[in-house]
């Protein structure tokens, strides 16, 4: 009877002792659970001193200054590039085609 009552009692502890283990397992899981469910909501949903923040901030591109567009050339711009082609011409550079045609590019300007 002593080697009954002994095996009786072995799986009675080690019963218990599986039980008790899968609790603190299923209990650790759900606390993790928690905190990676807590951790998605605050990276979705900023709190409110952040949204404050970014709403103070304007916007990066707004910041960024665009140049004017160029300034049309000016008379004595136009008078020195016509200089140099006419002086391309007579150098035999330039055909009167090219002459003529890069003569009402300038005065399109």
């Amino acid at each position: 009877m002593g080697l009954l009552r002994g095996l009786a009692r072995t799986a009675a502890i080690a019963g218990t002792a599986t039980a008790v283990s899968n609790r603190v397992s299923r209990r650790q899981a759900g606390r993790w659970a928690a905190k990676e469910q807590q951790a998605d909501e605050a990276q979705q949903a900023p709190d409110p001193q952040q949204q404050q923040q970014y709403a103070q901030q304007p916007p990066q591109y707004a910041q960024q200054q665009y140049a004017p567009p160029p300034a049309a050339p000016s008379t004595n711009d136009m008078l020195e590039q016509l200089q140099k082609l006419g002086e391309l011409k007579k150098a035999g550079v330039l055909t009167e085609a090219e002459f003529q045609a890069q003569k009402a590019k300038i005065l399109a300007a």
